[in-house]
């Protein structure tokens, strides 16, 4: 076997190869003999069939077989002794494949590009001062007092008032006709919770348990049900009872209950650690994006176009299942093309292909490994978290694939911990906001 290797520009590389007749007559008396074993001829024993009686019936099926295995074999065996690292299909250009015939083809294809990564280690990056607050304590105690509320029967008054939940019954029309959703049975509705229009929960104050009472709402353009938007729509509702939100007592005995300390400072303190932690782990994830923006700034290069297309249909696929499913008002008019919306995420793709190659390239730099024990203990432990769909997570990751994209990412983010470690931290105050004479922030 002969073979050319071409640079055409950074990433992009070209293999032409040209196989001798006696290796094309090979491949060709190798997959005969394998085809004979394999098929029966009518008229002739197993194995025994004549190639000349194969070659008449399956000629053109061998024909492409022996030349996807010489272009198969011959390539990857140019890749592997040349140590290319490929992120693209080939694209082949071959000539006709005629047995005891020289065979040449041609590959181009795309490349990891060479990066010599530099001044990876103390890199500057800013960190906001921050500190938890006794305010933001007392907050985070009140969002927990409120997940422990319950709900009590009203007994000294049958009068709804703002604040109530009130179990009710309702039946909309719109011009005397009914439609879709628009009649319930025993919907719980906090008065003032804005889950409804401000105007219909305005309108079941003063309300009484039993009576029969009509609402009328108009509702606006932008209402997401388009069935109901910008028309008005007449109610018959029915309170059927109220409860009041009854909180418990912020003491001690909250604390042993709900928070598992013996007492409620126990649990101010329980609640400052976990927010602390919770914004050291926010902060850390600040400074390694501006880690990796850095990084980018001081190796600039372009990346593979095929990886950056992989990238920009993956966030794009992401994009579409987001918002799969949601209803949109005319407001959407307004949004971004699906061409506008494709060149944002291509922006974002281009730097995410960047940061995952410029990564790698410090991991290897610094001999930063992910043994297959750790990738088991991280699928162990997805699998724990799915709890029933653990088949379904084990399933997925008995691929290879699947397991060396779960390696690429644990690999991504130790190395980003690694150059945080080594990083040159600056504290710096955080912003001032500024209120202006009519009261606006900037």
């Amino acid at each position: 076997m002969k073979f050319d290797l071409d640079e055409i520009n950074s990433v992009q590389r070209k293999i032409s190869v040209e196989l001798t007749p006696e290796t094309v007559a090979g491949e060709f008396t190798k997959a005969y003999y394998n085809l004979g074993q394999r098929v029966r001829v009518k008229g002739f024993r197993a194995g025994k069939a004549p190639r000349s009686v194969l070659q008449g019936i399956y000629g053109e099926e061998i024909k492409g077989q022996v030349r996807s295995q010489l272009v198969e074999g011959s390539l990857s065996e140019v890749i592997k002794e040349r140590g290319l690292q490929i992120v693209s299909r080939p694209e082949i250009e071959a000539n006709e494949l005629e047995e005891g015939r020289t065979f040449s083809f041609s590959a181009i294809f795309e490349v990891k590009p060479h990066i010599d990564v530099r001044d990876y280690v103390g890199i500057e990056v800013e960190k906001v001062k921050l500190a938890i607050t006794d305010e933001q304590i007392e907050e985070a105690l009140e969002r927990l007092r409120e997940s422990h509320a319950r709900l009590e029967p009203m007994e000294n008054r049958d009068t709804v008032e703002r604040a109530d939940f009130v179990t009710l019954d309702f039946d909309g029309s719109i011009a005397g006709k009914a439609f879709a959703g628009g009649k319930g049975e025993n919907y719980l509705l906090e008065i003032g919770g804005k889950q409804a229009l401000p105007d219909f929960e305005d309108a079941i104050v003063g309300f009484r348990i039993g009576e029969r009472q009509a609402v009328q709402v108009k509702y606006p353009e932008s209402y997401p049900n388009r069935e109901i938007a910008g028309k008005t729509v007449d109610f018959m509702v029915v309170v059927r009872d109220i409860k009041s939100k009854v909180m418990p007592p912020l003491d001690d005995d909250f604390a042993k209950d709900h928070g598992e300390c013996a007492s409620l400072n126990q649990l101010r303190a329980a609640i400052r650690t976990r927010l602390e932690n919770e914004l050291q782990q926010i902060q850390n994830e600040a400074l390694k994006e501006q880690l990796v923006n850095r990084l980018i700034e001081k190796n600039s290069f372009t990346p593979p176009p095929s990886m950056v297309e992989r990238q920009t249909r993956y966030l794009i696929e992401r994009s579409h299942n987001r918002t799969s499913g949601e209803k949109r008002s005319e407001e959407t008019e307004s949004a971004p093309s699906n061409e506008e919306t494709r060149k944002n995420l291509e922006t974002r793709a281009v730097r995410q292909v960047q940061a995952t190659l410029l990564v790698e390239k410090v991991a290897q730099a610094e001999n930063i490994e992910i043994s297959d024990k750790e990738i088991q203990e991280r699928i162990d432990n997805l699998a724990r978290a799915a709890g029933e769909r653990a088949k379904p997570v084990r399933e997925f990751y008995s691929r290879s694939d699947a397991r060396e994209e779960l390696r690429g990412q644990i690999m991504f983010n130790r190395t980003l911990e690694f150059l945080l470690e080594r990083a040159q931290i600056k504290e710096i105050d955080p912003a001032i906001s500024k209120v202006d004479e009519h009261g606006e922030k900037r």
